[in-house]
């Protein structure tokens, strides 16, 4: 999943009803919001989805969906690798590849445990590749349920499969990203960057996109800097979006996903605060540090006139 213009993959959100039940009708119009902003490239069932509260049927169905409303306008890649053995999980990836997607993601923290070596680790990604044949596949180094974070050497070797195409990454680490991109040669593959603190930095030294949560928020932005990041004549711009999202890096995290969602009902998207996650209480001190984040946003924006 590369080509030579950077882009910018959200990592979706799942709306639901107040019942708990997916909201397909929002699904589309959020669906349709991310595409209308510039994306080049959608991460559906991930974990901004909520993909570990929802059964094996949701993950298909809702994986389906987005491919329907895409329409081929973009790729859409998904999690294939939950809970159970390597041909559990393969089976999975076989089954929402069926979806339509373009590329089934694989959680490294799912491939082997905790303990594991990294020896069973890479068997266990040769084992479920071969249970998988003509899928194309990526990874993401999801932190749940831990952060298993790919080496350069071990990227390389799977890349070089021709079976891997995406890497989301997550090391925090612009040195390990730098690592990565200087041994994998396959033109077809793309690195997409997840941490916003070197974005730019990151775009710089080759990787081929972003996919942040802060495109849940402002996901025109994210495209902006995909667009412009090597702009030298936007230099001062781009350094004073880059200390935006710096700065709001916490009231982004904070009881995410529900701050996003509050932030989108804010441009106008009927989409309820509901989530299966628990991930902690909206309280009237995170609501006002939201309402900050889209003033100043909304000064930000007038000023790069987007």
């Amino acid at each position: 999943m590369n080509n030579s213009k950077k882009g910018f993959i959200p990592v979706m959100l799942t709306p639901f009803n107040n019942d708990g039940s997916i909201d397909y009708k929002t699904l589309t119009a959020l669906t349709e919001l991310y595409l209308k902003s510039g994306v080049t490239g959608l991460f559906a069932n991930c974990l901004s989805s909520e993909m570990f509260e929802l059964s094996e049927a949701e993950r298909l169905q809702l994986t389906k969906h987005v491919v329907d409303v895409v329409a081929g306008q973009v790729p859409v890649v998904a999690t294939g690798t939950f809970e159970g053995t390597i041909q559990q999980q393969a089976d999975f990836t076989n089954k929402i590849y069926g979806t339509g997607i373009d590329a089934v993601i694989l959680i490294s923290g799912l491939l082997a445990k905790e303990t594991d070596s990294d020896a069973v680790f890479v068997d266990n990604v040769h084992q479920l590749l071969n249970l998988t044949p003509g899928v194309p596949t990526g990874f993401y180094e999801c932190p749940v349920p831990y952060k298993r974070v790919l080496s350069a050497e071990q990227l390389g070797e799977f890349v070089d499969t021709g079976r891997v195409i995406y890497h989301k990454d997550t090391s925090l680490d612009i040195n390990q990203i730098k690592a990565k991109l200087s041994v994998v040669k396959n033109p077809d593959f793309g690195l997409y960057d997840a941490y916003m603190v070197h974005a730019i930095e990151s775009l710089k030294a080759g990787s081929a996109g972003l996919s942040c949560i802060q495109g849940n928020f402002f996901p025109e932005l994210i495209v902006w800097i995909c667009d412009n990041y090597n702009d030298a004549s936007k230099a001062e711009e781009l350094a004073a979006v880059q200390q935006f999202l710096e700065s709001n890096m916490g009231v982004m995290h904070d009881v995410y996903p529900i701050v996003a969602k509050y932030a989108l009902q804010k441009r106008g998207l009927s989409i309820s605060n509901f989530t299966r996650r628990e991930v902690g209480d909206f309280t009237p001190i995170v609501k006002n540090a939201v309402d900050q984040l889209q003033n100043e946003y909304d000064i930000l924006q007038n000023e790069l006139s987007f």
